[in-house]
């Protein structure tokens, strides 16, 4: 029979088509037994990392030239002047800067007090930092002495914010060594001259008088009223004239007084400082204190860092703006040195906490990564939380000014991904979408030099973690619905020559390209496809690499016939194929040479299959892919080159090395076989490739014994190929195939048959053997199930009765039972199956009719018409 010239390839049936009215897409289903096929494949392994690094071991990084994993932390990685609280309100400067009294008889005096400026304007530019000044005068140092040295006391004091209007007293001396170190007054403290101007509210004079009175009476100290006075008559602060506003009073303003105060916003702050001033002391002090037992076990500093966070949060003291902020820092800092790392992961989320920048932005994401790096810690950094505050480095910080910090930040949370409750919850805090945008803001930045490499160690991470949370289907929809293709198209074209990156870039892309919704979108992406014909033109050797772009290449390829004519037509694809596969060839010939020189000596026997062998697995796959394409698979058929590097894989390569090789070189000689035409490579090699075959047919494995099969049916519509099945008495074994209960193996042998059947020389052949019997059977095991394997077994049957005279000469003892299950498969009531759903019923009813029916019609016809032994009629067979 002769084939179709039906350009549609994936629903032509060259040896076994009959002449029925041409179907439409919808009334077939193509996937049930097409001659052209496509191929899948398993999805490239990779390894687990031995051990949690910035870099793997496979990295094409230098040690020199890449950040380290390994590092030493202190307490003296810190920068203890950048933990200064940030000021809410930038204020100009004061045009006076008062000189404070710094006397010896002064300083000696315990009780004796800076004499106010005669001016009446020096007294509303000084008081406020008096206040300040006297609300300490009663508690000296607001932690213990053990906490801080005597020789930092001032230091350590002086470097804090400024304190609130309602501040706690100090002693005098204290008092005026403040004032030493004070003057001139910097930003911070000129931000709260004239603070005591604003109104309090009753809630904040009552606060004030209850709570605050009643610690300091705890203490045994003087407590200060709410306009900075002591309470005590005979000490008064000298700020008398210092009166609440009101409508018939006129406050005196200074040029710059509507810069530095200007209206309520100034009161609240006022208010929360002395609430927050109360909290310290109640709440955080004695947390602090514990803190400082650094000779206390690990337990009780862990559970006073659990106390602490939960207090200044309590407290709203998390963040840049506690006053406090630079003392609390310090003590933390220092007990980094403690070596614990459930100590440092909760330093770490207070650290974070407080929004630190900088070098210690860097520190303590680098104390994060230490505690990340080591899987142990997976359990305590699930219950505590850490993520939340990596995410939020993430988030908020400056990528150009944090770079390092964000690429240790990033790590950490690398790492994190893999452990798979961490890996879960990072999706349900979207991180997946966070990333991404992250990585739009790398991709912004053009090649500049050293800047543009940094970025480079961080897109590593961010890619390497994106690649786990591939695996889970909600961060999946988050990367198709945020645009994550086009992204990872422009990452992968800045960083072409970063293999590091490109290899992360691309095992995202081989994850995702296995699912529908994001093939279809990478499909779409146009550019796509020259990206990864220069990769592989570039890493050509790279084989972790080279073989899941090959992969990625493949899925695109499995069932979009645009993304393969899109591909075909790139410059240079199918050079790039074929010089891929020449190098991956000669490698596995290679290594097969050098098993057979000393591997047989050492008993060592080579793991099937080899990185060579799995390139070249997935390497043909895309060949066969492609193939279905029309104008494409005729192209590759005219391919001289990629027809003998195929046929090659079938001279060297056994089906018991590597089964799937084999497998799926042979589907893609079959693919390509289907396109007749002159210059095609196959016809010019088909008895070659029938030799070749015949190895693969008389193997044991059954998957490569059927695929030989669906070979021969494509080949033997030539009549060299019947001549050579005939001579090396391939037959025999395809009516021998009949009995193998199996409707594919049935399928394929009767299609070799039904070719072999139009030679009216070679129709005896299916007297031999049982053919005519085993046929039968067939169509009585499969018919009513396989429509299209009952039609080619009636088609066969029609052929080798071209010339009947009698029935039963014909078909011997099977005529009987051939004619009664005719006459019941052309019965529809009998036939169709209505138990089935509608969809499939039809289905049935559709290839019933137009397959089955007019053959087995005419068949039937032919028997009875002959049961008498009238003259044979001329026939024209299938």
């Amino acid at each position: 029979m002769q084939p179709s010239k039906d350009k549609n390839t994936e629903k032509a049936e060259p040896f076994y088509r009959l002449s029925v009215p041409k179907k439409t897409s919808s009334e077939i289903i193509n996937e049930a037994r097409n001659v052209l096929r496509t191929l899948r494949t398993r999805r490239p392994f990779t390894p687990a990392e031995d051990q949690r690094k910035l870099f793997g071991s496979g990295s094409s990084r230098l040690p020199q030239n890449r950040p380290p994993s390994v590092f030493s932390l202190h307490a003296s990685s810190f920068d203890l002047a950048e933990s200064r609280p940030v000021s809410g309100v930038r204020l100009s400067p004061l045009d006076h800067k008062p000189v404070l009294v710094t006397s010896a008889k002064d300083e000696d005096s315990s009780i004796s007090l800076p004499k106010p400026p005669a001016d009446d304007a020096e007294v509303r530019k000084v008081s406020s930092a008096r206040a300040r000044f006297f609300r300490r005068t009663s508690q000296g140092s607001f932690l213990s002495a053990k906490m801080v040295r005597p020789d930092q006391n001032e230091e350590k004091l002086d470097s804090e914010e400024p304190a609130m209007m309602n501040n706690l007293c100090r002693s005098n001396n204290n008092c005026l060594a403040e004032q030493r170190s004070y003057a001139p007054f910097n930003d911070e403290s000129r931000q709260l001259i004239c603070n005591e101007r604003i109104s309090r509210s009753e809630k904040e004079d009552s606060l004030k008088g209850t709570a605050g009175k009643f610690l300091f009476q705890l203490r045994g100290e003087r407590s200060v009223n709410s306009d900075g006075r002591f309470a005590d008559k005979e000490q008064q602060f000298p700020c008398d004239q210092m009166k609440k506003p009101d409508a018939s009073s006129a406050w005196p303003r200074s040029p710059g007084w509507k810069r530095r105060v200007t209206d309520a916003e100034d009161e609240t702050r006022i208010n929360e400082s002395e609430e927050e001033e109360i909290f310290w002391h109640i709440k955080i002090l004695p947390i602090l204190r514990e803190l400082e037992k650094v000779e206390d076990n690990i337990e009780n500093l862990c559970l006073a860092c659990t106390q602490l966070y939960q207090a200044l949060n309590e407290g709203n003291m998390l963040g840049k703006r506690f006053k406090r902020r630079s003392v609390l820092l310090k003590i933390l800092y220092k007990l980094v040195d403690v070596d614990s790392d459930p100590l440092c992961l909760k330093l770490a989320k207070i650290i974070l906490a407080m929004k630190v920048d900088g070098k210690n932005l860097l520190g303590v994401c680098k104390l994060a990564f230490k505690i990340c790096r080591n899987e142990k810690n997976d359990d305590i950094i699930q219950n505590d939380r850490l993520l939340d505050c990596l995410l939020e480095v993430l988030r908020t910080e400056d990528l150009q000014k944090n770079n390092e910090a964000l690429l240790y930040c990033m790590g950490a949370i690398k790492f994190m991904s893999g452990n798979a409750v961490l890996l879960n919850e990072m999706v349900n805090k979207g991180a997946a979408e966070m990333l991404l945008q992250l990585m739009k803001q790398i991709n912004k930045v053009k090649e500049n030099g050293t800047y543009f490499s940094n970025l480079g160690h961080l897109l590593v991470q961010l890619t390497a973690t994106l690649r786990n949370l591939a695996d889970l289907p909600p961060a999946r929809c988050q990367l198709v619905c945020n645009g994550a293709v086009s992204e990872l198209c422009v990452a992968l074209e800045q960083r072409m020559n970063d293999t590091d990156a490109c290899t992360y870039i691309v095992r995202i892309f081989s994850k995702l390209s296995s699912y529908s919704d994001f093939c279809a979108a990478l499909a779409d992406c146009s550019r796509c496809y020259v990206l990864f014909l220069s990769l592989l033109n570039k890493h050509q050797k790279q084989q972790d690499l080279v073989i899941r772009i090959i992969f990625i290449l493949g899925n695109l390829t499995e069932k979009n016939n645009q993304a393969r004519e899109l591909f075909f037509k790139e410059r240079g694809s199918v050079n790039t194929l074929i010089s891929l596969f020449q190098t991956y060839h000669e490698l596995d010939l290679n290594a097969q040479k050098w098993y057979h020189k000393r591997g047989r000596e050492e008993k060592n026997h080579p793991k099937h299959p080899s990185e060579a062998e799995d390139v070249l697995i997935k390497l043909i796959r895309v060949l066969a892919n492609l193939s279905i394409h029309p104008s494409v698979g005729a192209a590759l058929a005219a391919a001289h080159r990629i027809v003998e590097l195929l046929v090659t894989v079938l001279e060297y390569k056994s089906v018991d090395d590597c089964e799937e090789l084999v497998i799926n070189a042979a589907t893609t000689i079959n693919n390509l076989s289907y396109y007749k035409m002159k210059s095609s490579a196959v016809q010019d090699k088909k008895l070659h490739i029938a030799e070749m075959l015949l190895k693969l047919l008389m193997s044991n494995n059954m998957d490569g014994v059927v695929e030989a099969v669906r070979v021969f049916g494509n080949l033997s519509q030539y009549h060299e190929i019947c001549d050579f099945i005939m001579q090396k008495k391939i037959y025999k074994f395809m009516i021998a195939l009949l009995d193998a209960k199996n409707q594919d193996v049935c399928f394929s042998a009767c299609g070799v048959l039904l070719n072999l059947t139009v030679d009216k020389n070679k129709r005896a052949l299916l007297m031999e053997e049982g053919g005519i019997g085993k046929l039968v059977d067939c169509l009585q095991d499969f018919g009513p199930a396989d429509w299209q394997l009952a039609c080619l077994i009636c088609k066969t049957l029609w052929n080798y009765s071209e010339n009947i005279t009698s029935a039963a000469s014909c078909f011997g003892e099977d005529t009987n039972t051939l004619l009664v299950l005719l006459t019941s498969l052309l019965d529809e009531e009998v036939a169709l199956d209505y138990s089935l759903d509608t969809d499939l019923r039809d289905y049935h009813k559709l290839y019933w009719e137009r397959e089955f029916k007019p053959v087995a019609e005419k068949l039937l016809d032919r028997i009875q018409s002959h049961q008498s032994c009238l003259p044979a009629v001329t026939t024209t067979p299938f």
